[in-house]
């Protein structure tokens, strides 16, 4: 019997946030997204990354049971998207990509109705939000700029202290000092136990931030794995320049560049073949790097 509650009570952390199986859905024929598979695991920063187009907004809509599947089923902390949505809401922050308020509340107005669905006080968090993000709350949202607009959304995407987040490319409109913030903001979320869902087109975004990623393009899952792993193992960026107009052609060479005396190119061979195929030509320069996502992701 004791091993039964130890054996749930360890498996208690092991709940997945997110699980996506074989979601589909068109809109008439044309798609939005085919076949998605995939957990998110409780706690974890997840990226969800591909160009715009590819089914992120639509994957998240669809989590959030904004619009029904054609096929497939999801989970947010083991309760059916569709079945429990009401429920599911209540432990969700979700960050829209386009933000429209028509409205001449003030902010703090419009963020006290919000908190009221949660049925909880949640004046501190938006002080202390507001505070980071340096928003008036006394401001008229129609006199607020794209970027302030943004905060709101933030704000009001974390003011009921959620257990998930639900971020559709949240960083659009935001300067570099307020995505540092906001950053640093969804770190402290994360070490709370938050699990953060993260939709990007912005790979170096993703590469600060996330622990696993996902990649989609045309409404498929290409490839799930480490950050590092997807940038970093198979590829090395390889930059040479010759003395004079060299070459080199070798098996694991991608992404060829040249220009002048210089080749560029990623290169998932040995990196002591490559050396040994330098012996025989003048090279005036020679560097070897960690290739960005971005990079990675261009070539995927």
């Amino acid at each position: 019997h004791m091993v039964n509650i130890v054996g749930r009570l360890e498996g208690a952390g092991n709940v997945n946030a997110i699980e996506i199986r074989n979601l589909t859905k068109y809109y008439g024929k044309s798609r939005g997204i085919i076949d998605v598979n995939m957990d998110v695991r409780e706690g974890e920063i997840f990226g969800f990354i591909g160009p715009n187009g590819a089914g992120k907004s639509t994957t998240i809509r669809t989590l959030l049971s904004f619009i029904f599947p054609s096929g497939g089923s999801a989970k947010i902390f083991g309760m059916d998207c569709f079945k429990e949505s009401e429920k599911i809401k209540m432990d969700i922050g979700y960050l829209p990509a386009e933000v429209n308020y028509y409205d001449d509340m003030k902010v703090k107005d419009f963020l006290g109705y919000s908190a009221k669905f949660y049925k909880k006080d949640c004046s501190k968090k938006i002080k202390e939000l507001s505070d980071i993000f340096e928003l008036d709350l006394n401001k008229r949202i129609d006199s607020l700029s794209y970027g302030n607009k943004k905060k709101v959304a933030i704000i009001q995407s974390l003011l009921h202290e959620p257990r998930l987040l639900l971020l559709d490319e949240p960083t659009g409109g935001l300067d570099p000092l307020m995505q540092n913030n906001f950053f640093e903001v969804l770190r402290e979320e994360n070490k709370r136990g938050v699990t953060i869902f993260f939709s990007s087109h912005v790979l170096s975004e993703v590469q600060k931030l996330c622990d696993r990623v996902a990649i989609i393009k045309e409404g498929r899952i290409l490839r799930i794995g480490q950050v590092d792993e997807l940038a970093g193992d198979k590829f090395k960026k390889i930059k040479i320049e010759f003395a004079n107009n060299g070459t080199i052609q070798l098996p694991g060479m991608v992404n060829v560049q040249t220009k002048d005396k210089t080749m560029e190119f990623l290169f998932s061979g040995k990196v002591d073949m490559l050396i040994k195929s330098l012996v025989d030509v003048r090279v005036e320069n020679l560097w070897i790097e960690e290739p960005s996502l971005e990079e990675v992701f261009m070539h995927y």
